[in-house]
């Protein structure tokens, strides 16, 4: 049965925060059956528009997707920055690379009064106020949720975050508690720079007790992550939140194909 109230936010602001991130504030009544939840990973699958669809949001997704397949909406996750239920905006901090892919093209021409339609949220990954300490690392992709898991942690809260990024000049704002320490990684001018990550939470000084991982990212550097820290520092699965969000060398719909097959491989290694 197609969705009753298609779910679409209206476009209000658009910011370039670094040369790779694109934030888009969207507003209006299309966002009123918005049911978030109180996950800090949540995302959304954006459906963006091919030029010449002659869909316009609010439309019905399995209709469309039954039409000319040139025309179909092509699906995109993102994770909700940041949701204003009182005032009904939700804000999504989008990976762009140029005008590529149809979440780059969308946001360059993105402009206030134009509308997207998004499908959820979902998501499973919150902040223990309990844990020892807190191990949250990635890239880019994973940067929006690391931030919204930052913001709700406890004064208290102690650990380490990890970011992969191609320089300075792509750092990302990050505010929490003082107990964390950041650590960024600069793919420029790095030999191996699909092995910083996984080398750079190889290398860190654990601490007592056991911390509550966030690792999400590119799949092979997800993957190297989780071996060592399933492995190698024996971090129990249960409560471990790791996933790779892309894969190099793939396009979304790629990796999209293969990614079940991987992800059982990856849960086969540990």
């Amino acid at each position: 049965m197609p969705d009753p109230q298609p779910t679409y936010g209206t476009v209000e602001t658009v910011e370039r925060l670094t040369p790779s991130m694109a934030r888009v504030v969207m507003g209006g009544d299309g966002l009123a059956a918005f049911a978030a939840t109180d996950r800090t990973d949540q995302y959304v699958n954006a459906l963006f528009l091919p030029d010449g669809a002659p869909h316009v949001p609010p439309f019905d997704p399995d209709a469309a997707r039954a039409g000319d397949a040139a025309h179909r909406p092509r699906g995109r996750r993102y994770t909700v920055r940041a949701w204003d239920a009182e005032h009904r905006r939700l804000t999504i901090d989008l990976v762009v690379h140029g005008d590529h892919g149809y979440a780059g093209r969308w946001a360059q021409r993105a402009r206030p009064g134009d509308r997207l339609q998004v499908v959820g949220p979902s998501g499973g990954y919150r902040p223990d106020p309990g844990a020892d300490w807190h191990l949250l690392a990635g890239d880019e992709s994973a940067l929006p949720a690391i931030a919204a898991s930052l913001e709700v942690m406890p004064a208290h809260a102690e650990g380490v975050v990890v970011v992969v990024v191609d320089g300075p000049g792509h750092e990302y704002p990050l505010a929490g508690p003082d107990g964390l320490d950041v650590r960024w990684l600069h793919r420029s001018g790095s030999d191996a720079p699909a092995d910083l990550l996984p080398a750079a939470v190889a290398d860190l000084a654990w601490r007592p007790g056991t911390p509550q991982v966030f690792v999400h990212g590119e799949a092979a550097e997800v993957r190297a992550t989780r071996r060592h820290l399933l492995g190698a520092r024996g971090v129990p699965k249960e409560g471990a939140s790791i996933s790779p969000y892309w894969r190099r060398g793939h396009t979304d719909e790629a990796w999209r194909e293969v990614k079940r097959d991987w992800i059982a491989a990856q849960a086969a290694d540990v």
